[in-house]
């Protein structure tokens, strides 16, 4: 399967909410710090953005910056995952991200807590590449009890959120797989509409002519075209027009992320200082990691990456039905097995032959 054809975001009705850390100072001091508290962080996270699109000579900075990354927002992913539920590490060395997010502004939002988007990016130990594999939000899978009482049932995997936070979504999600989660990052999807901007637009190639059903109803032509943020982010949002709903909008999302990173990748924002800026500000907007990721020391592991390095793929699945009044995705149990026992083992090969 080449990069980009499947796999990325999925979009529903709830947003994920994000904890920050701001300390304890006074409000006089906390006031004058917030604004070098932010671009702190803002840098940091660029790190990162940067490193894994393929821009690692930003990321010489990164020695000095390690002295202040205590600044950066952080979120409890892991505190309260029971340590003898989590399974084992098989190869180290190796990489496996969750990133979760959801899409705050979509004109469909409800409201709630659920999460729109699931990944689970695997690096491997030699770096060569990464994959990207997305996990519909209405999978059916076993969620376990949260702490408060809630889930211990059969469930769409991002109910999981809503009953125990990011804790049961990353203990769900390694039941689930049997891979063991080293990082947890979360994103408003939405977000890279500033993103987008800053870097001028990106190219996107539909398989169809269709409308969107959301205002101002763009009208999208077959073929490759250029798409602005606005325009991007309403893609990647449509589903009522095909057959196959989520799936499509996952194929588009994913076309979309392949589109910032070889935009990125390939743009030079680094030679101008108006679109570094616009950038930097753009892909710090909505991103939080757990307690203990350091985005310099992964910038700096993953400085060698460019965009055609990833692929893109989905959560084995044998297709969508019912569990009594709601509509789910039925996983195929023995792909999925097949599959992540190659990721655990870090089988980079036999992770490509059966990626879907």
């Amino acid at each position: 399967m080449s990069s980009g054809e499947q796999a990325g975001t999925i979009t529903t009705e709830e947003n994920l909410p994000v904890e920050g850390t701001d300390g304890k100072a006074s409000a006089t001091y906390a006031a004058s710090r917030r604004p070098r508290r932010r671009w702190l962080r803002i840098t940091l996270i660029s790190l990162l953005v940067l490193a894994l699109i393929g821009v690692g000579g930003v990321v010489a900075g990164g020695f000095y910056l390690k002295s202040v990354e205590s600044d950066i927002e952080r979120v409890d992913a892991f505190d309260d995952v029971p340590e003898e539920t989590r399974p084992e590490v098989v190869v180290r060395g190796a990489l496996n991200l969750l990133i979760l997010g959801s899409d705050s502004r979509d004109p469909e939002s409800t409201g709630g807590s659920r999460a729109d988007t699931i990944i689970l990016a695997h690096v491997p130990k030699d770096r060569s590449g990464a994959q990207l594999v997305s996990i519909p939000r209405d999978t059916w899978v076993a969620v376990p009890r949260s702490k408060e009482g809630r889930g211990g049932r059969d469930a769409k995997i991002n109910a999981a959120y809503a009953w125990g936070g990011l804790p049961l979504m990353v203990q769900t999600v390694e039941m689930y797989t049997k891979v063991r989660i080293d990082h947890v990052l979360v994103v408003d999807f939405a977000g890279f509409k500033e993103i987008i901007d800053a870097l001028g637009g990106i190219e996107v190639d539909s398989e169809k002519q269709f409308t969107s059903i959301h205002p101002p109803f763009r009208s999208f032509e077959r073929g490759r075209q250029r798409m602005d943020g606005s325009t991007a982010l309403d893609f990647s949002r449509q589903r009522k027009q095909f057959a196959d709903g989520d799936f499509t909008r996952i194929k588009h999302q994913q076309q979309v992320i392949k589109a910032i990173l070889d935009k990125a990748a390939s743009g030079g924002i680094l030679a101008n200082p108006a679109t570094l800026n616009s950038f930097v500000r753009a892909t710090s907007s909505a991103v939080s990691v757990d307690k203990d990721m350091s985005l310099v020391d992964m910038a700096m592991d993953l400085r060698g990456l460019r965009g055609s390095d990833l692929t893109f793929m989905t959560n084995p699945t044998k297709g969508t039905g019912r569990v009594g009044s709601e509509s789910v995705v039925f996983d195929d149990p023995e792909m999925a097995s097949t599959f992540y026992d190659a990721v655990r083992r870090d089988a980079i090969e036999e992770i490509l032959r059966s990626g879907t």
